[in-house]
């Protein structure tokens, strides 16, 4: 009897264990990812873009709206880049980059009516396997998210956006 009782014990002991998670379930970085709602900025205005450099690949301007900035709790960064080609042509985007993962998304088109339209693809997307992401790439590689760690504010962000300006001239 005194072997049956040890024997239910530990038997109970061990189907305990096997209800509990593992061990390295209980850390948040486990955890699922959630991308968190995000609302479109205001249509951006010449007077807020600030330019950075994306590099010698190419001769168009790149520019990110400073008042669009939003740095999200889901580890995202969302701002409205512009384009301008050396013909004088504008292409305007809300997107965000996912620092720790380098991919990006694209939520919003700007129209020339100066509001956005959804764009017909909205999925995250590798920087890296993408040729034509110069901009996206150079943000999340030396502005927003360097050694792939996030800004931690809207003022940091703007700070490396500037320094990001003068990179070409110590390249």
């Amino acid at each position: 009897m005194k072997r049956l009782v040890t024997s239910l014990i530990a038997l109970s002991l061990l189907s305990g264990c096997a209800n509990k998670p593992p061990f390295k379930d209980e850390f948040e970085s486990d955890k699922p990812w959630v991308e968190q709602l995000t609302q479109l900025p205001l249509y951006p205005e010449d007077k807020n873009l600030l330019a950075f450099d994306a590099g010698s690949v190419t001769n168009n301007q790149y520019l990110v709206d400073t008042t669009s900035i939003q740095i999200g709790e889901d580890g995202v960064i969302r701002f409205s880049l512009l384009i301008r080609s050396v013909s004088g042509a504008r292409n305007v985007s809300f997107e965000g980059i996912r620092c720790d993962t380098s991919e990006r998304k694209l939520y919003a088109l700007g129209r020339d009516d100066k509001t956005w339209v959804q764009p017909r693809h909205s999925e995250w997307q590798k920087l890296d396997f993408v040729r034509q992401f110069y901009a996206q790439r150079e943000l999340a590689k030396h502005i927003f998210c360097p050694n792939r760690q996030i800004v931690r504010t809207t003022e940091e962000a703007i700070e490396s956006l500037k320094a990001g300006m003068h990179r070409s001239i110590i390249r």
